[in-house]
């Protein structure tokens, strides 16, 4: 079963390589052997010498032949192995015994406690907390349907979902101003829409939307990379060569038809890398691909492998490179690979900005899109938070659609907790990057929004100047 589930992941993942071959505006695809990938970070040199050393590091065939153990036994019927066995492991090898009768296996007695992570770092095995699921938990709902004017209704259901979950009353409104009481209390202000208002799709999470997005932002300060990483840690690569990587890996990202999740990621993880570690420019490439692997596996259905990962390199690296690679980031990450990056909150800043009872407008979002994208290339937007470039760049997408109409409205600021005045420093430097990207030697991003199917939106003409009308604070 695994070698068949392992075949399919291949097929499917060369397929998806090939296909994306055949990109817009190429007849054919390029073979394999004629194929020079990304001729752009040559300038990083990146061209590894061949004979250079490779890394001292056991493969992971010789770590897992390390570790293997028999599990037997005896003449006793007393289990014995040559590594340390965990109860659990014990029990369920006991009842994979359908031929031999209970009262001839005895288990030793083992002393765990449950309630205790494992503290040496080679323990691999993780157990399921044994209270997180429960037969309360599957009972069905007691209301069918709900007629979204029950306000009563709802509102107990909230109760419930905050119990079973939970999920604190939030009785301090001050910070969260989304909530479904705040706005029945401003009602009378027509121009603040409520966006959770669809329980039947699950997939919106409405009864619990304010509260994931209050986290968001209460934690998207933890897993930020450092601001000034180019000064005090790097000594040979410079933000130049970090424009010309992440330039590629839009790229890549497009031929692999990633989510976009997964390239936002892919480049969190290379900043808070470069945080505390220090990175030759040889090496720069093989931090990208690790860290886009890592990336994928956490977003994507159906991940590119690490041989497709070696391949887009032009072979440059090995197979245990990238590897020994991936498992140092993950290290120095400490596994926290949950992190809010700007299309977290782009999503929210989308609707909002539609408002509830307008049809959805793609050119707006994939125009948002764009001017996000756009953040990533440069250094100096680091200092800015996700939260903070997500509206700016709604900012500036509203006002390249519609200049002389004000960007922001009293909905946005409900929902974004910016005012314009805030966003001021962080859309000037987003109208910059959007008024030179046209000139700009890295081509990526403005090539893979000039297509059709993001409406061409980076051809849209952008205004010379804002007016400082536009900035002016939403009366609350």
């Amino acid at each position: 079963m695994s070698t068949v589930a392992h075949n399919r992941k291949t097929t499917s993942s060369l397929v998806k390589r090939h296909a994306s071959e055949n990109v817009a505006g190429k007849s054919t695809a390029v073979p394999p052997d004629m194929a020079k990938k990304r001729p752009a970070l040559a300038n990083i040199t990146n061209q590894k010498p061949r004979n250079a050393s490779i890394l001292m590091v056991p493969s992971v065939s010789k770590i897992v032949d390390s570790k293997k153990g028999s599990l037997t036994v005896n003449g006793n019927g007393i289990f014995t192995s040559s590594v340390p066995v965990k109860s659990s492991s014990l029990t369920n090898a006991s009842n994979a015994k359908k031929d031999v009768p209970i009262s001839t296996i005895i288990v030793p007695p083992v002393k765990t406690k449950i309630d205790v992570s494992p503290t040496k770092s080679d323990d691999l095995s993780v157990s399921m907390d044994e209270t997180m699921s429960t037969c309360e938990s599957l009972n069905s709902p007691d209301v069918e349907y709900i007629d979204d004017n029950d306000i009563a209704t709802i509102d107990n259901i909230e109760r419930k979902t905050y119990s079973k979950l939970n999920i604190s009353d939030h009785a301090d409104t001050t910070g969260n101003m989304c909530k479904r009481e705040i706005l029945m209390e401003t009602g009378a202000d027509e121009k603040i829409v409520n966006l959770d208002v669809d329980f039947m799709d699950p997939q919106m999470c409405a009864t619990m939307a304010c509260d994931i997005y209050q986290h968001l932002r209460a934690t998207e300060a933890k897993k930020r990379p450092g601001v000034d990483f180019m000064e005090k840690v790097q000594n040979d690569i410079n933000p130049s060569m970090r424009a010309i990587l992440i330039d590629w890996l839009v790229e890549v990202a497009e031929e692999y038809r990633l989510v976009p999740d997964t390239l936002y990621l892919t480049i969190n993880y290379i900043d808070r890398y470069l945080s505390g570690n220090l990175m030759d420019r040889q090496r720069l490439q093989l931090l990208g691909v690790a860290c886009m692997m890592i990336a994928s596996k956490y977003e994507e259905i159906c991940a590119p492998q690490v041989e497709e990962f070696c391949y887009i390199t032009d072979n440059t690296y090995l197979k245990d490179e990238v590897l020994q690679t991936e498992s140092s980031v993950l290290n120095f990450l400490k596994f926290e690979m949950t992190a809010p990056t700007v299309r977290c909150f782009l999503r929210r800043f989308v609707r909002a900005a539609q408002g509830g009872n307008e049809a959805p407008s793609m050119q707006l979002e994939f125009l948002a899109s764009y001017v996000s994208e756009l953040s990533l290339l440069e250094y100096g937007m680091l200092c800015y938070s996700p939260s903070l470039v997500a509206a700016s760049a709604i900012f500036i997408a509203r006002f390249m659609l519609s200049p002389s109409q004000k960007p922001w409205n009293s909905t946005l600021w409900h929902y974004t907790r910016y005012q314009p005045s805030d966003l001021y420093e962080c859309v000037k430097a987003l109208h910059r990057l959007v008024s030179e990207c046209p000139n700009s030697t890295l081509p990526a991003i403005r090539e893979k929004y000039s297509q059709h199917k993001y409406k061409f939106v980076a051809k849209k003409y952008c205004p010379p100047l804002i007016p400082m009308g536009h900035f002016e604070n939403i009366s609350s």
